[in-house]
């Protein structure tokens, strides 16, 4: 008795990666010592459907498919019935099933997990870019980032960063502090992709008090003395206006909000792009 399962033609109007996972898992169950899979993605004629079948027939193959489209579909069955062939529809059942229990009307688009899935991987990219590239670690991100935010400390830059990384987009963050030139990656960018956070310095003073505590440190620290944050504050609006970048003031502005005023930004450079 042999131990080889017949070879599997997996057709799809997508990449067929669901199909090739499904029957992977079925032939696990065999222990089966080699069974060969030819995929034929982005079907979208009959004429192709045509051919596969006929090569199935042929190579005693069997068909596997994930065919969204009905028309293609019920070819397809058709085809293989005539010509002998086993045909296995991968997602039809269970389309039907979520039709019948929800009585939604699906899209039959073909493709769309693969576009869920490229979001996914857009924003874990982007998740990984923030982290890397956060409170000016490496000035190489700057020009791989689709925007760059700058202000003194404690000015919400990491939760924004972080906000934003989550609707696929990739942020640097760099803080400006008196003491340390702005690094030269930032005035080497196209305007607008630069964006400036500002506060009032009341409420920073009293954010960074309440930080210290936390840190079970004096609330007397330099980095929460007042004429030491207006200081930093000078000399944040001054590089700001050399880079000519736009500024929001983030004081009493959920972290929500002020992603909406970068989002409005971001994407009003990219329709002048």
């Amino acid at each position: 008795m042999s131990n080889h399962l017949p070879g599997v033609y997996i057709v799809s109007d997508s990449i067929g990666e669901t199909a090739e996972m499904v029957v992977r898992a079925a032939a696990s169950q065999f222990n089966s010592g080699s069974m060969e899979i030819r995929q034929i993605p982005n079907i979208s004629d009959e004429a192709t459907i045509e051919e596969v079948v006929h090569q199935a027939a042929e190579n005693d193959f069997l068909i596997a498919y994930t065919l969204v489209l009905d028309e293609l579909a019920e070819f397809l069955r058709k085809e293989a019935a005539k010509a002998g062939v086993v045909c296995v529809d991968i997602l039809g059942p269970i389309i039907s099933a979520f039709e019948q229990a929800s009585k939604i009307t699906p899209k039959r688009e073909p493709g769309l997990l693969r576009k869920v899935d490229e979001m996914y991987y857009r924003r874990v990219e982007a998740v990984e870019f923030a982290v890397r590239y956060d409170d000016g670690k490496d000035p190489r991100g700057i020009p791989q980032a689709d925007v760059i935010l700058i202000g003194v400390s404690r000015t919400s830059k990491t939760p924004l960063s972080m906000y934003l990384a989550h609707k696929r987009i990739k942020v640097a963050n760099v803080p400006l502090v008196p003491e340390l030139a702005p690094p030269d990656e930032l005035f080497q960018v196209e305007r607008g992709r630069v964006i400036g956070l500002t506060i009032k310095p009341d409420l920073l003073n009293n954010i960074r008090k309440e930080r210290l505590k936390t840190m079970g440190l004096t609330a007397q620290a330099t980095y929460a003395n007042y004429e030491r944050i207006l200081e930093e504050l000078e000399f944040a609006s001054k590089v700001m206006k050399k880079l000519g970048c736009p500024i929001i003031d983030v004081t009493n502005r959920a972290v929500e909000e002020t992603a909406s005023k970068i989002l409005e930004i971001y994407y009003r450079r990219l329709s002048n792009v």
